[in-house]
């Protein structure tokens, strides 16, 4: 869907950061909405939106276990 979007899960991301989560969830919300910015009277809709995806996106990252990653 979105090409521009990383893997942020070991083995493809040694180190995720608060940047690299808000980053992949705006350019999810940019691809569904349309929009690359917001009219003002959408800015208050897109940010919030950008916010609650990438606070989903750090407590998928958390929750997950991945098994039979890369030997080091």
């Amino acid at each position: 869907m979105c090409r521009s979007i990383k893997t942020l899960r070991p083995p493809y991301a040694e180190v995720v950061t608060e940047d690299d989560m808000r980053a992949a969830a705006l350019q999810y919300v940019r691809k569904i909405s349309g929009f690359r910015r917001p009219a003002a009277h959408n800015a208050e809709a897109f940010d919030k939106a950008v916010e609650a995806i990438a606070a989903a996106t750090g407590e998928l990252l958390d929750s997950l276990e991945v098994r039979g990653g890369a030997a080091r």
